[in-house]
């Protein structure tokens, strides 16, 4: 991948807009960030600094971007000490930002249906990737989203007007900001929330990836983000159905621009295994280099 986004990265005083608490412990936060939206892409971040007395900063995924009213969004959940002090932040204050930092997710001009997987706060980057997808910014792509969650929701959901054939009838549920735009999207749990499916949420996309042909399957791209064990089960259902993927990595990391290598993992190259560092290497790397086989 190119890594040209590493001269467009800005540090900003980001004015607070809006700061929304939603049940456990989860917060959603506007930033007014002109020059960070301009560049900002799915699949990229910011690095924050949650306090002035907390000098390590704390990567977040952007979630939605407005260019013409100059905001992006970000979701987080809170843990550790510093992301706890980035709850007390109030509209009318404003917080450093260093960003957009990151590969984001990249079109393939040869499948044109998008499959978004996201779990818990890997959520956010399929959110801004499906609302980029709709306004244009992939032509002639759609997207199809499943979400999964132990927590609840911390979005405004619907009982879905938009079908999707394939997917258990008990899978109703609909984020509301996707549902609105057309964009089919279904939600699952183990922790038996109404209106979703009652599983995983690779497991929900496993039933609807069977009911599609093969000129259907031909035309997927898988898109996903979340925690390891279940990016390493997307990777493999994509693998069960010969469908490429790419996944966006959530990692520890320092400096979050290349310097520290704090970040690193190991990548399957075709020279062989090789250590990149997430931040600026990634955050999204194809499937099979991260969990080849």
């Amino acid at each position: 991948m190119s890594q040209d986004h590493r001269n467009t990265i800005c540090v900003e005083d980001a004015d607070i807009l809006q700061h929304t608490v939603y049940s456990d412990g989860q917060y959603l936060l506007r930033l007014a960030a002109p020059g960070c939206v301009a560049r900002a892409r799915p699949g990229s971040f910011v690095h924050i600094q949650c306090s002035q007395d907390i000098p390590m900063r704390r990567p977040l995924s952007i979630m939605r971007a407005n260019v013409a009213e100059g905001w992006i969004e970000v979701l987080y959940k809170v843990m550790g000490p510093g992301l706890q002090r980035l709850t007390t932040v109030t509209p009318g204050a404003s917080i450093s930002i260093l960003g957009p930092i990151g590969n984001g997710f990249e079109a393939d001009a040869n499948r044109k249906t998008a499959v978004l997987i996201g779990g818990g706060v890997g959520i956010p980057p399929l959110i801004f990737l499906a609302e980029h997808i709709h306004t244009g910014g992939w032509t002639e792509t759609r997207s199809v989203a499943f979400f999964g969650s132990e927590l609840a929701f911390p979005f405004d959901l619907n009982n879905s007007a938009v079908p999707l054939p394939g997917v258990p009838t008990t899978a109703s549920q609909a984020i509301s900001l996707l549902d609105e735009k057309g964009v089919p999207s279904r939600l699952a749990t183990t922790a038996g929330f109404t209106g979703c499916y009652n599983g995983y949420v690779t497991e929900l996309t496993e039933q609807w990836l069977k009911t599609l042909s093969a000129d259907e399957l031909e035309q997927i791209m898988i898109y996903s983000c979340g925690p390891e064990p279940m990016l390493e089960a997307v990777a493999k259902l994509a693998g069960s159905f010969n469908l490429p993927s790419q996944l966006c990595l959530e990692e520890y990391m320092a400096c979050a621009v290349g310097g520290c290598a704090g970040c690193a993992i190991e990548v399957q190259t075709p020279e062989g295994p090789a250590m990149k560092r997430v931040c600026v290497d990634g955050p999204v790397f194809t499937g099979d280099t991260i969990f080849p086989g």
